[in-house]
């Protein structure tokens, strides 16, 4: 059986020093990448499954809000990132999304930003780092849960950002100890996660690396017309 072939977004910048890093642990999961950029020419038809990566803050020109922050933005990949996101969601194509990507996927399906998520808890310290140092736990009964389990985790945190109004068909599937959401799912197939971590840095993990592995399993699904919901571990 052929490994499915994943469209990983990344920045033009500086996106060729994660991109490897996530296309290790597809291979591990048992797929393959190919590297998206604002440069590329986008072909959705060639692949199985999307991750859309992550990288600077969106614009929130893209669900009708007013910057309140001054923030480096990448107008060119938010239209790119956008377009995919639509498409994947409409044509049921398995799409992973990472910390901007998770909050992308919010917006391609009509959910909104907070685009200063810690002003919202004075009391929690604002973490960024890769290190796993945030607490995270998943939602009994979620998709992710099948996947993960619901035990607390130590995840990483790189982002300013965070999802407010949950977009169409989307639930909550992980909340840190503040109660800032930490992943979004689609409430049903086809499959379609946003994780508001980095995942990719986390691969000696055995639960970061089941990420990727639904992901492969849904792309594999997909290939073949089957369902690509989440199979219990």
């Amino acid at each position: 059986m052929s490994r499915p072939l994943i469209g990983v977004t990344t920045s033009t910048r500086s996106g060729w020093r994660i991109f490897p890093l996530v296309r290790f642990n597809l291979w591990l999961a048992g797929a393959r990448a190919v590297r998206w950029t604002a440069r590329s020419d986008v072909d959705l038809d060639r692949v199985d499954g999307v991750i859309i990566g992550g990288g600077d803050d969106i614009s929130p020109e893209l669900y009708g809000g007013a910057l309140e922050l001054t923030a480096r933005l990448d107008p060119d990949r938010d239209r790119m990132e956008h377009d995919i996101a639509v498409q994947a969601l409409a044509e049921g194509i398995p799409v992973l999304g990472i910390c901007r990507g998770a909050q992308m996927l919010n917006i391609a399906a009509g959910g909104t930003l907070h685009q200063d998520a810690w002003s919202l808890y004075p009391d929690a310290q604002p973490i960024k780092t890769i290190l796993p140092k945030r607490e995270v736990c998943v939602e009994q009964g979620s998709l992710l849960a099948a996947r993960l389990g619901t035990k607390p985790m130590k995840v990483n945190a790189l982002h300013t950002q965070a999802v407010n109004v949950l977009g169409q068909n989307f639930r909550v599937a992980a909340r840190d100890t503040n109660g800032m959401v930490q992943a979004i799912e689609r409430c049903r197939d086809p499959f379609a996660l946003g994780v508001q971590w980095h995942p990719e840095h986390l691969f000696y993990a055995r639960r970061q690396r089941a990420i990727f592995r639904a992901l492969a399993e849904a792309s594999q699904a997909y290939a073949q017309g089957r369902r690509q919901v989440f199979a219990p571990v």
